[in-house]
């Protein structure tokens, strides 16, 4: 099963968990116990790619997304996984096109075969991807152009799109009011979840129809200047040749602190304490410090480096605005070799705890603006500075003048440091790489 699924997201209607960096899909809330019988917390992103492996191990998973969570995907799910990078935002026909061109051209897939194309972080069971599968195999075999999957409501939202049936086929309109959808319903029509099934030829066509190629690297290098048009409304509302196929299982679009909050198995995350008077609290902790709630009624706390959240849970859902205004550096982010937080911010200064993964490293750099200091407090590694190398342990100081070019690379067991970053202009463009010294 050839599956694309579409990540994208601002970070805003999840903060202070999520930034722009750090999307909502990457944050981990949902608990899982291993094999061993311990526990751990897992992501959206996680979640579904590990359900789409136990229905499929061999399925082709490729992500369509922007440069910012690459970084992210491959510290939480590896480097199997395929990513069709967008280069800016065009909605989600140009994304659907140019990940069909990456499947065609980069991965060599035919445009004979079938893929699905499915959101990053609905909350779903097994039977979404027993659904999944069946819809594969129907735009595989079957004499539709276009199949879709149709959620069967569970009340009368004008959060979603709905698909109606009708005599020729099925009618399409976007989030109504609730008395209107109430009215949709009646006439057995199904929530629209963004789910599309096609032979590649399919997409490939109507890219060249639409955008002028098909061919990726050309999608790729002239993204910014291709139609801004959505799949729904370039693609599926001009389509006669459809099938439907019903979804009937879990599914909830886990879009506010609010609904996120009721796929959580546990009421607190992280050091919480609170009394026995508080009822409808939930709360997630990402500091080092606790968190006493007491009294506390349908509220949503969460704190983590980038700020702290007290929210009516009703009122969570307008968070978005406020969020807007607040102007700061990412304060917290994942990268392909760790994660990395603020410690501190001055004039002049920056202080970060860098966590690097066993065996993995940063990229061979330097910065034309600052001096940096590194002090190792855990684990150990090597670092490369200016071409020579040295074994570095905790308690050991490491200093970077600017210009000069280094890296640190993890031993077994995983490093974390203290970077301090000196200079008058200290930001994230200040960075050169280069190829790692042999």
């Amino acid at each position: 099963m050839n599956i694309i699924l579409l990540s994208g997201g601002s970070g805003k209607r999840l903060w202070p968990l999520s930034n722009d960096i750090r999307s909502k899909q990457f944050i981990k809330i949902f608990k899982k116990t291993n094999a061993d019988g311990t526990d751990e917390y897992e992501s959206m992103v996680q979640r579904i790619y590990g359900q789409i492996k136990a229905v499929d191990p061999d399925a082709t998973v490729t992500i369509a997304t922007s440069k910012s969570q690459v970084s992210a995907i491959h510290n939480q799910l590896g480097y199997d996984v395929g990513i069709s990078v967008e280069p800016c935002r065009r909605d989600t026909f140009a994304a659907i096109a140019l990940a069909t061109a990456y499947l065609h051209d980069v991965q060599k897939v035919p445009e004979t075969e079938a893929v699905v194309v499915c959101p990053v972080d609905p909350y779903v069971d097994a039977g979404y991807f027993k659904c999944l599968e069946d819809m594969c195999k129907a735009a595989q075999e079957g004499d539709k152009n276009l199949v879709l999957m149709g959620i069967e409501p569970t009340y009368p939202s004008a959060k979603y799109g709905y698909i109606i049936p009708n005599d020729n086929g099925f009618d399409f309109t976007e989030k109504p009011d609730e008395k209107t959808a109430a009215e949709y319903i009646s006439r057995h029509a199904l929530w629209n979840g963004g789910v599309f099934a096609y032979k590649l030829s399919y997409v490939l066509e109507k890219s060249r129809e639409l955008l002028g190629s098909s061919d990726y690297e050309t999608l790729f290098s002239s993204y910014d200047t291709l139609k801004k048009i959505s799949f729904d409304y370039a693609v599926v509302e001009a389509e006669k040749s459809i099938e439907v196929l019903r979804y009937s299982g879990t599914w909830k679009d886990l879009g506010t602190w609010n609904t996120l909050t009721e796929a959580m198995s546990e009421s607190t995350i992280g050091d919480v304490r609170m009394d026995t008077t508080s009822t409808n609290v939930h709360a997630i902790n990402e500091l080092g410090v606790p968190i006493l709630i007491m009294g506390g009624h349908d509220l949503i706390v969460s704190a983590s480096a980038e700020g702290i959240l007290v929210s009516d849970k009703d009122q969570s859902s307008y968070i978005k605005p406020f969020v807007d205004d607040i102007d700061q550096q990412i304060m917290f982010a994942e990268k392909s070799w760790g994660d990395y937080r603020v410690l501190d911010v001055e004039e002049g200064s920056l202080t970060v705890k860098v966590t690097l993964n066993p065996g993995h490293k940063m990229n061979y750099h330097s910065h034309d603006h600052r001096d940096e200091v590194w002090t190792v407090i855990s684990g150990d590694g090597r670092t490369i500075v200016d071409g020579m190398e040295q074994n570095i342990h905790p308690g050991d100081v490491i200093t970077m003048a600017a210009g000069c070019k280094h890296t640190v690379i993890a031993g077994d067991n995983g490093l974390q440091l203290i970077e301090v970053q000196l200079g008058e202009s200290i930001n994230a463009a200040d960075k050169k790489k280069y190829e790692m010294p042999s």
